[in-house]
C-alpha cells in the first residue's frame, strides 16, 4: 500500500515498525504500530475492535473512528510528519488504501518510576510527593492542587530529532500577560536537535546566559510550584525531567524552603538567618582569614595571633596559596563524594577529609586553623544548596582578592558583586527585589517568614494582574 510506503519509507529501520492489515469492506487497510513503546493491552484492544464482523463492513476512517474506536483517544491528520511524531511516541496509525489520511489513536505506555520523595528537597513536615519524568503525571500532580478554571495550560514540542513536549503552566487570573507571552514566544524560537532535560531550556529563557547568578527556579515539589504560581509566576514542565523551571526568579527564593511554611514563623525567620549567615560565612570567612594574615594581623587579638604564628610556623606555603590549596582539595573530595556510587561516597568523604587532612597538617604542608576554616566555610556551603555552585566560584574569587589586596580589595570586591545583583533584571523583575529597590510590604515573606494570616496581598515584586490572595 501506498500509505504504508509513505511512512515506513521515512525509517531508516523499518522492521522496528510492526504493520498488521486488516479488511475495510470492499478495500484494504492497515495497522501500524511501534510496540516498545505501545501500550500492549491498548493495541490488542483496538485490533479486536477492527475485527470485528460488525467492523469489518465500514470502509472510512470517520466511520472507523465513530462507530469502532468511539472509546479511544483518535485524531485524523494527512500531514506524514506529524502522523510520523506521534508513531514515535507510541500512537496507532490506521490507514485505508486510497486514503492520502491517518487516523492515529492513542496508545501510549511508558515505564515511569513511583512518585517519592525528591532527595534534593527533603523536608519533615509538608507533602512528599515529587515529579517524575512523566509529563503527563507531573501535570496531573499540579491540576490536583491548583483545582480551577484559571489554569492554563499551553503545549508544544521542542527539539527537531526529540519532539518533547513542554508544558507552559500559569494562572489566568493572576500571571502577567506580558510575561506568559514572553516565555512562550522564547520557548517557541528554540532550535535545536533535542531537549534532554528542563535544564536546555533554561539557556533560551534567561536574560543574562553569562551571569553567575541563576535567573530560574528549580523545582521537584508540586506544592511548592503551586505556592509560586500562586504568586504570579509561570512553571515550565519538560517531559522526561523532574525538575519544573519557574519564573519571574528572585535571588531571596534560594534562602527560602517549602518547609518554612509547614511550621511556626518564628523559627521558619530564624531558618533562614541562618541560611544568610551561612551564605556570608561560605564566601567570605576563608578570605577574611587569608586578609588579616597578610595585611592587617593587628587587628587580630593577640591570644590568637600567638596560636596562629605557633600553628603556621615552618608552612611553606604563604597564606593564599595554602587557603587556595586546602579550598581545591575540599571541592574535589566532595565533587568525588558526589559522583561515587552512593554506598562508597559517604565513607570516602568523610575518610578522605579526615585522614587526608590530618596527614597534610601533620606533615606541615597546610596549617590546622587553614583547615579549620575551609572546612567551616564548606558546611556553610550547604546551608544554601541552590547556589553550592555560585557559592564556590565567589569564594575562590573574593579569597585570592582578599589575598592579594586585603580588606579594601575584598570590600570593593563584594560592592562590585551587590551593584551587579542589583543591576540584573529578568521578566520586569528586580533579581534582589525587596532589597534593592526596597519593597516594604514584600519583606513579610523574604528574610522574615510573617504569619500566614499576615500575608494578605502577593509580592509586590512578581508582576501579577491580582495584587489580594486573602481577605
Amino acid at each position: 500500500m501506498e500509505e504504508v510506503q509513505a511512512i515506513l519509507g521515512k525509517f531508516e529501520t523499518p522492521e522496528n515498525i510492526v504493520t498488521h492489515e486488516l479488511k475495510c469492506g470492499s478495500k484494504r487497510g492497515a495497522l501500524l504500530v511501534h510496540p516498545d513503546i505501545s501500550d500492549t493491552v491498548i493495541v490488542r484492544s483496538v485490533i479486536y475492535a477492527l475485527e470485528r464482523k460488525e467492523s469489518a463492513e465500514l470502509e472510512t476512517l470517520e466511520e472507523f473512528e465513530r462507530y469502532a474506536l468511539f472509546e479511544s483517544e483518535t485524531e485524523i491528520s494527512e500531514d506524514v510528519d506529524d502522523c510520523i511524531n506521534k508513531l514515535l511516541s507510541g500512537d496507532i496509525l490506521l490507514c485505508i488504501e486510497g486514503d492520502k489520511r491517518y487516523l492515529t489513536v492513542n496508545a501510549r505506555s511508558y515505564t515511569t518510576r513511583a512518585i517519592t520523595e525528591p532527595p534534593t528537597e527533603t523536608v519533615m513536615r509538608g507533602p512528599r510527593e515529587g515529579f517524575i519524568e512523566d509529563l503527563k503525571t507531573n501535570l496531573s500532580l499540579l491540576e490536583r492542587r491548583l483545582k480551577t478554571p484559571d489554569l492554563a495550560i499551553e503545549r508544544m514540542e521542542v527539539g527537531r530529532k526529540t519532539k518533547t513536549n513542554v508544558a507552559v503552566c500559569y494562572i489566568s487570573s493572576i500571571a502577567e500577560p506580558t510575561v506568559v507571552k514572553k516565555v512562550i514566544k522564547r520557548i517557541k524560537k528554540i532550535d535545536i536537535d533535542g531537549i534532554i532535560d528542563s535544564h536546555y531550556i533554561v539557556p533560551f529563557i534567561e536574560e543574562d546566559t553569562s551571569s553567575l547568578f541563576t535567573q530560574t527556579g528549580i523545582s521537584e515539589k508540586p506544592d511548592i510550584v503551586a505556592a509560586k504560581m500562586l504568586e504570579g509566576r509561570v512553571a515550565i514542565i519538560v517531559d522526561g525531567s523532574p525538575m519544573v523551571i519557574t519564573v519571574p526568579f528572585l535571588l531571596t527564593e534560594d534562602f527560602q524552603a517549602g518547609e518554612d511554611y509547614y511550621q511556626r514563623s518564628t523559627f521558619a525567620t530564624f531558618v533562614r538567618l541562618l541560611r544568610y549567615l551561612g551564605f556570608m560565612l561560605a564566601t567570605l570567612l576563608p578570605a577574611l582569614y587569608v586578609a588579616l594574615q597578610n595585611f592587617h594581623y593587628t587587628l587580630i587579638p593577640v591570644r590568637f595571633m600567638i596560636t596562629l604564628m605557633e600553628a603556621v610556623k615552618g608552612i611553606p606555603l604563604s597564606p593564599l596559596a595554602e587557603t587556595l590549596f586546602v579550598l581545591l582539595l575540599f571541592e574535589i573530595i566532595r565533587e568525588a563524594s558526589v559522583r561515587m556510587p552512593r554506598a562508597v561516597g559517604m565513607a570516602m568523604s568523610i575518610v578522605g577529609a579526615l585522614v587526608l587532612g590530618e596527614t597534610a597538617v601533620n606533615a606541615g604542608v597546610i596549617s590546622s586553623p587553614a583547615v579549620m576554616v575551609t572546612a567551616l566555610s564548606s558546611i556553610a556551603l550547604f546551608t544554601v544548596p541552590n547556589m553550592i555552585g555560585t557559592s564556590s566560584i565567589l569564594r575562590l574569587v573574593y579569597t585570592t582578592v582578599g589575598g592579594l589586596f586585603g580588606l579594601f580589595g575584598l570590600i570593593l570586591a563584594v560592592l562590585f558583586t551587590v551593584h551587579y545583583v542589583c543591576s540584573v533584571n529578568a521578566y520586569d523583575t528586580p533579581y534582589l527585589a525587596p532589597m534593592a529597590p526596597l519593597v516594604y510590604d514584600d519583606f513579610k515573606d523574604s528574610i522574615d517568614r510573617a504569619p500566614l494570616q499576615k500575608l494578605k496581598k502577593r509580592p509586590k515584586s512578581i508582576p501579577n494582574t491580582n495584587p489580594t490572595r486573602q481577605a
